[in-house]
């Protein structure tokens, strides 16, 4: 009873789903990655996907001899189809050495590896559970920090952090969608941009101002002279860097760095994030409904656009409490007395319907 069966044995061979059949013999690794790609995961997802793929199938059990990446990456799918089972142990070691880690890490990786066994046709175990995270609100700027940094963006001599700044306080960007934008895709008769290939391969339309018009307009000949000098005179970027070439995201927060301490703003609250954050909470204040502002920011579902009505509601809260703080008006019964004092005579009748100034008749 105590003997240990063969995948064979136990029929484990014949298991590999019958759509992984006839790729059974190629690389795992290279098969799973173009399915990724065939359902559009973006770079970012992909690499992040393969990371985790990656310390799991690495996972040693005990007396198991894990050879190097490289060789089990060139596994084929019928070998790696048994070795990724998620009943012989190895899933419950790897999760092991996740509890370090932060639950929003840990839930990514779990994504990943819960992708990579569903597509090996493994179901996935009951007793997978996904860490609770704590719901941290997005970072905004208040008044004072946005009226900070529209000054150091006028002092500053970095010709990008005008153009940069005010387009994506304007459109709510994603800062590689930014970097991303080619002068084709501007169109400033229609006051909108084309965004190609946003998260998840989306496209869609974010709109700007006159205003914004102005900034880029002032920009181009700048762009013009930098594409002129670089090393690509057909590059058709807007943004493009001293060197002559297309802007990165690393740059874009350097940028913000510097923003930051001459605005004296933490450079923790600075970021393109941020602005893409103030953005969004500044058409909810001003009444723009949930569904407007999940086209504008690309969100896939609207749930992830409802964080902004907990951002609201504290808005309400501080001017609230700031109303609170300032001088009281005055009670009703203080009101009536100063009303009386100012009567000349006994004689002089009050009007006979006198409306207190909260709205409400005292009669």
């Amino acid at each position: 009873m105590g003997r240990r069966f063969s995948p064979e044995e136990i029929g484990l061979g014949e298991a590999l789903p019958s759509r992984l059949g006839r790729i059974s013999e190629l690389s795992w690794h290279d098969c799973w990655i173009q399915q990724l790609r065939s359902e559009k995961k973006s770079a970012h997802t992909i690499r992040a996907y393969e990371v985790a793929a990656r310390s799991f199938s690495s996972t040693s059990l005990p007396g198991e001899d894990i050879s190097n990446w490289n060789e089990i990456a060139s596994l084929s799918v019928s070998q790696f189809h048994s070795m990724g089972d998620p009943n012989n142990g190895r899933l419950d070691a790897w999760m092991n050495n996740l509890g370090d880690l932060k639950p929003s890490t840990i839930n990514a990786k779990i994504a990943a590896v819960t992708h990579l066994l569903k597509w090996l046709g493994y179901a996935i175990p009951d007793w997978i559970q996904r860490p609770s995270r704590s719901r941290t609100l997005p970072k905004t700027l208040g008044k004072g920090e946005l009226k900070r940094l529209m000054r150091a963006l006028r002092e500053s001599e970095d010709p990008l952090a005008m153009p940069i700044s005010t387009l994506m306080l304007d459109t709510g960007l994603r800062v590689s969608e930014l970097c991303s934008l080619d002068i084709d895709d501007v169109d400033k008769e229609d006051l909108s941009a084309l965004v190609i290939g946003g998260k998840g391969e989306k496209d869609r339309t974010v709109l700007f101002t006159e205003s914004t018009v102005g900034v880029l307009e002032s920009w181009e000949p700048i762009r013009e002279s930098r594409i002129e000098s670089g090393p690509d005179d057909r590059l058709r970027a807007v943004f493009v860097s001293s060197r002559g070439r297309r802007v990165n995201p690393r740059s874009v927060q350097k940028i913000m760095d510097r923003l930051a301490d001459k605005a004296d703003i933490p450079r923790s609250r600075l970021s393109p994030h941020t602005l893409r954050h103030t953005f969004a909470t500044g058409l909810l204040e001003r009444g723009a409904d949930l569904v407007t502002i999940q086209r504008l920011l690309g969100h896939s579902s609207i749930a992830t656009t409802r964080v902004y009505l907990e951002i609201g509601d504290q808005t309400l809260r501080e001017i609230y409490h700031r109303a609170q703080r300032s001088p009281r008006i005055m009670d009703e019964d203080d009101w009536v007395k100063s009303e009386s004092d100012s009567v000349p005579t006994m004689n002089q009748s009050a009007p006979s319907n006198h409306i207190h100034p909260s709205g409400t008749s005292l009669q």
